[in-house]
């Protein structure tokens, strides 16, 4: 199975967890995955007063960087070890 077939597996799989992550775990799952499909963190900072996706763009930014294909291989990999 390819890398994006995986990938895409994870994602389905993601919806389907026996249980819903920790919020922490729930910003690297959505930054993984915004890395692996949109590439290094675009556009404008969110206010402070959106708390919920200044978190998330600033977790995101914290993968500037990391390759598509590394992101998408980790994000695979944390979701594998959420099923469990």
């Amino acid at each position: 199975m390819s890398l994006v077939d995986q990938f895409n597996q994870a994602q389905a799989d993601s919806k389907n967890l026996p249980e819903r992550p920790d919020n922490m775990t729930l910003l690297k799952i959505y930054a993984l995955f915004k890395q692996a499909s949109s590439g290094d963190a675009s556009g404008e900072r969110p206010g402070m007063t959106d708390f919920v996706a200044r978190a998330k763009f600033d977790a995101w930014a914290e993968l500037k960087g990391t390759s598509k294909d590394t992101a998408m291989q980790e994000y695979i990999d944390l979701i594998e070890s959420l099923k469990d």
